[in-house]
């Protein structure tokens, strides 16, 4: 084995949150093969940072890492929607995980359902998101938020009435924020689709940080 090769390896091990080892991150976990190593630096670095935030490097960010400045340039995005935006968490992911039900990603879903717990969502409301017009679960900013998220989701053509509801109950900056995090997770649910990405069923979670 190549010097290099086994350096990848043993710095790969120090970077992984969770249940994985350096030759599973080998195994291939989409329609893609798995990474080789030694890994980018800037991918390594990234792992590195989500081991120190508190997450494990999960199969969308092993997929993504075949093309580095990509991968870096979406964790920049990801992360500035998770830690970033004025909008509170929990309005943000209950836009992510109808926006993941709508493009149909149940590899989102599995990693957002934790995430609407993390934020108090109950599950009979989780259950309720996509049934949303008739349930009593939900709020009036949460319903308008809704409205919005369903009407964008499904083609972008949002009415006068909806936007009308959302802009009454969110700020300019919010509602950016919004549409914002639903163009980037049907992105997202059309990549994790089209690739076929694996979803794991070892236990393995993104960065969730704080609701």
């Amino acid at each position: 084995m190549r010097k290099s090769t086994t350096l990848g390896i043993v710095l790969l091990g120090t970077l992984l949150a969770g249940p994985m080892s350096a030759a599973d991150v080998q195994q291939q976990v989409s329609r893609l093969p798995g990474l080789t190593l030694p890994l980018d630096p800037a991918i390594q670095q990234m792992f590195d940072g989500r081991a120190a935030k508190g997450g494990s490097v999960i199969n969308l960010s092993l997929v993504r890492a075949h093309a580095p400045k990509l991968a870096k340039a979406a964790e920049v995005s990801a992360f500035a929607i998770r830690f970033d935006t004025v909008l509170p968490r929990k309005l943000l992911e209950l836009a992510i995980y109808r926006t993941a039900e709508i493009v149909g990603s149940d590899y989102e879903l599995n990693q957002h359902t934790p995430m609407m717990k993390m934020c108090g969502y109950s599950p009979e409301q989780i259950a309720q998101v996509a049934s949303w017009k008739t349930s009593t679960l939900f709020d009036e900013k949460q319903l308008a938020l809704l409205g919005f998220v369903e009407q964008m989701a499904k083609g972008g053509d949002v009415d006068d009435a909806v936007y009308a509801s959302l802009a009454k109950s969110f700020t300019p900056q919010e509602i950016v924020e919004i549409a914002y995090t639903v163009g980037n997770y049907y992105g997202t649910g059309l990549f994790t689709k089209s690739l076929k990405i694996n979803v794991e069923t070892d236990g393995r979670l993104t960065v969730a940080g704080k609701c």
